[in-house]
């Protein structure tokens, strides 16, 4: 199993931190008590599966002191040592930005109303002298005082991934325009404009999932130049998307019916897409509506 805990400062990006674990496959779980570490370890080890990679956010809002929380990961890390594999991910900022990060939200400091009569200033800085005792054994610090948003899951991302690629699941989807146009898709490509099997008798029963189908589509000039388009559009965008930090991307390739020349497409960009390394997700909403 592999746990990572994050803490950090507030306002420093704990929350992007944790989005972007969520994002990778982690069971995330925002402001953990402290006492409930232990317990919720043994839950995750008993049930296994979709637990078997988590992270969770503890901070000042649940200990009063970090060296609490440094001491319960010490012992965690002893007890659990041959079940987990344990990653402690710091966060924090420099006190003129988190500063200027407040006045923007407006939002209240967690530890400045509990601790400092609403004293922003001193709550940041006994956040900054707390987190010492932490800050050291920290597997993974992370410093987003000249980092955006975006780019802080990006660091989080390809920390925690063994491929870059993997940070952002691709589905290829094909339909029938006549069933509507999917509106989860992000870019859509129309097939319309390539021979259509339909109209070979021979071919009418059969889908884009089998050999004879797709042999008949791409056989045609059109089909191998909008074919190889797309794929180097697709080779391009997919870095920039991830970049970005967008948790996935949804490709449509549609024509009629949504059983033929859409299909061939899905299948074989879905194919060329694999070869290049990226998590690729295909899935055919119509193939089976005319059958």
């Amino acid at each position: 199993m592999e746990m990572v805990l994050i803490t950090g400062m507030a306002g420093a990006g704990k929350t992007s931190a944790l989005d972007a674990l969520e994002d990778i496959g982690f069971y995330a779980v925002d402001n953990l008590p402290l006492a409930m570490l232990e317990p919720y370890l043994r839950h995750c080890l008993e049930k296994g599966g979709r637990y078997s990679r988590t992270a969770a956010v503890i901070d000042l809002r649940s200990c009063h002191r970090y060296s609490e929380l440094a001491e319960a990961y010490r012992m965690m890390q002893d007890k659990y040592r041959q079940d987990i594999r344990f990653t402690l991910l710091c966060v924090e900022a420099s006190e003129e930005v988190l500063m200027k990060r407040f006045r923007m939200s407006r939002r209240s400091h967690p530890v400045a109303s509990r601790k400092f009569e609403g004293d922003l200033e001193k709550a940041i800085r006994f956040e900054h002298d707390e987190l010492q005792v932490l800050r050291a054994t920290a597997d993974f610090p992370l410093d987003s005082s000249l980092i955006t948003a975006a780019q802080l899951k990006e660091q989080v991302k390809t920390h925690f991934l063994q491929r870059v690629t993997d940070a952002m699941p691709i589905q290829v989807m094909s339909f029938g325009f006549k069933y509507g146009v999917p509106l989860e898709a992000d870019l859509i490509f129309d097939m319309r404009c390539l021979p259509n099997p339909y109209y070979v008798d021979a071919l009418r029963e059969h889908t884009g999932v089998e050999k004879c189908v797709q042999d008949y589509v791409m056989n045609a000039a059109e089909s191998k130049e909008y074919f190889d388009k797309v794929v180097n559009m697709l080779k391009f965008l997919v870095p920039l998307y991830i970049r970005e930090g967008r948790p996935q991307l949804v490709v449509g390739f549609g024509c009629t019916g949504g059983q033929h020349r859409s299909v061939t497409f899905a299948e074989l960009v879905s194919e060329e897409l694999r070869h290049a390394d990226m998590h690729v997700i295909t899935h055919h909403r119509d193939y089976k509506k005319n059958r």
